[in-house]
Order: structure tokens, then C-alpha cells, then sequence
């Protein structure tokens, strides 16, 4: 199976199997920015894993709608887009796509500073960390990335370095269901693929809404698993962007992803 068919796999099937993961690792003792456990600046990656993730992905710009922002992808060049997924060392990598909702969310950013400006940002389900950087690059006064993954975290590094950033700290932990952090932004795409997982992003973020007045930002661009939610009755549109041709085909039809605004009518009671 190439990667190819690796890629539908982690489109439609195996992010149930990271939604488990997301619910399983429940949240610890409430998260701040000086005490998260997480990489720095400082850190430095493993040797062979810095390699093996040079060797095997590709670096670019084109065919997604921040051109400004370069980053190690999987891409038709890469050897395990043809290479069967078995041979891949390390766990799924959905950080090695650029996905269409966390597309949506840094081109917003990029045109709209002023959202993240003197602000602290927390990234949710970072991934390759594009808007993460692009909160960076549009001025925010901190910000954290947090993704499950490991391999996700050292690929944000070598992300940072390729746009000439000093890396920002990233949080490997699962925080949902954790205390509400004192953060001004959260920032969120394409996290909604799984019942279970949505329902318990619902509650937290209203949590962090009511407690911390966090003002909270989702990119998705209309999968049934997010337009069938109850949190789609608690959203405001902001603004929906044509997706280009490459990052329609290499997710299967789907045109167009839009930045909601989430205003949950019973965060302030």
C-alpha cells in the first residue's frame, strides 16, 4: 500500500484511533507557561531522529494557502508516500500533512495580527505547527504547541528552524480535561474528526472560556463529524477560504475551509 493509501487511512479511519488516544491520556495538574513540561529553544533533537525525518520528507510552500510558511512534509516525492506504511518507525504521521482547517487558521493570522498581537496563543493539536508559527510571526507575546505526538514536536522544531524562528515551547501531554490555562487565544484545526474526542473539546473549551474568558478560534473545513456536532450551533463564522488544487486533491473533493469563532451562549453563567 502506498502512501497514498496511507494518507485515506489517516483521513477516514485511523484518527478514530487517535481520538482514543487524545481521551485516554487524561490531563494532569493545570498547565501554565513556566511549568509545562515541554521542549525549549534549548533543546535539542535526537541526531537520528532529525535525519530520518530530513531523509524522509520533503521541504515546501506550494500548493497550500501560506506560501510564507515552509515546512517538512510528506509529499509525492517522499519515499513513504510509495513505501508501505508497515516500514514507517514511528507512529501515524498526521503532523506530515498540512491540514485544511489548520490552513484556514494561519492565513488568518498572517492577514489578521492583530488577533494573536501581545497575546498568548496556545496551538491545540499542532501538528507540523504552522499556526503555531504563524501566530509567531504575526506578533503574539508567547506562544505554546501542544500535540500528542513526539514526532510531532521534533518535526515543529526543524518547522521553526526553517522560517528562521527561534522554536517555541511544545507541550506533548494530552491537556484536555486539564484545569484551564490562562491563555488569551486558542487555536484549533481539524480536531473535530471523532465523537467522543469533540464532546470532550466542547466542555473543555467552554471551560476555559468561562473561567479564563479565552477566546477561541477553530479551523474546519465542514467534515460531517464537525457540522453534525452540537458545538456547530455555537459557532460564528468568521471567514472561509477556497482551498488551492493541491490541498483539494490530497484531501478528496473538499473545496473550500472556514475559521469559526466559538461563542458558547453558556460560557459566562
Amino acid at each position: 500500500m502506498a502512501f497514498r493509501g496511507w494518507e485515506w487511512l489517516l483521513l477516514l479511519g485511523r484518527q478514530n484511533s487517535l481520538g482514543k488516544v487524545w481521551r485516554s491520556r487524561r490531563g494532569g495538574p493545570s498547565l501554565c507557561w513556566k511549568r509545562c513540561c515541554h521542549w525549549s529553544a534549548g533543546k535539542s533533537l535526537d541526531p537520528e531522529v532529525r535525519a530520518f525525518l530530513e531523509e524522509n520528507t520533503e521541504v515546501t510552500n506550494s500548493g497550500h494557502l501560506t506560501p510564507e510558511i515552509r515546512l517538512r512534509l510528506l509529499t509525492p516525492r517522499c519515499r513513504f508516500w510509495r513505501e508501505k506504511p508497515d516500514l514507517w518507525p514511528y507512529g501515524d504521521p498526521f503532523w506530515a500533512i498540512y491540514w485544511p482547517g489548520g490552513q484556514a487558521l494561519s492565513r488568518y493570522i498572517l492577514d489578521n495580527p492583530r488577533v494573536v498581537k501581545g497575546r498568548s496563543v496556545l496551538d491545540l493539536g499542532s501538528g507540523c505547527g504552522a499556526t503555531a508559527i504563524a501566530a509567531v510571526m504575526s506578533g503574539a507575546s508567547q506562544v505554546l504547541a501542544n500535540d500528542i505526538d513526539p514526532i510531532a514536536g521534533m518535526a515543529m522544531i526543524l518547522n521553526c528552524e526553517l522560517n528562521h524562528l527561534n522554536p517555541f515551547p511544545i507541550t506533548i501531554k494530552n491537556i484536555i480535561n486539564s484545569e484551564a490555562g490562562n491563555w488569551d487565544l486558542i487555536v484549533l484545526g481539524d480536531m473535530f474528526y471523532d465523537e467522543q474526542l469533540a464532546d470532550g473539546l466542547h466542555h473543555w473549551l467552554q471551560k476555559c472560556i468561562r473561567i479564563q474568558q479565552t477566546e477561541v478560534l477553530i479551523g474546519d473545513p465542514g467534515r460531517h463529524q464537525f457540522l453534525s456536532h452540537s458545538i456547530r450551533s455555537q459557532l460564528h463564522k468568521v471567514i472561509e477560504y477556497s482551498l488551492p488544487e493541491y490541498t483539494r486533491q490530497e484531501n478528496y473533493g473538499l473545496t473550500s475551509s472556514i475559521v469559526w469563532s466559538y461563542q458558547p451562549s453558556n460560557s459566562l453563567e
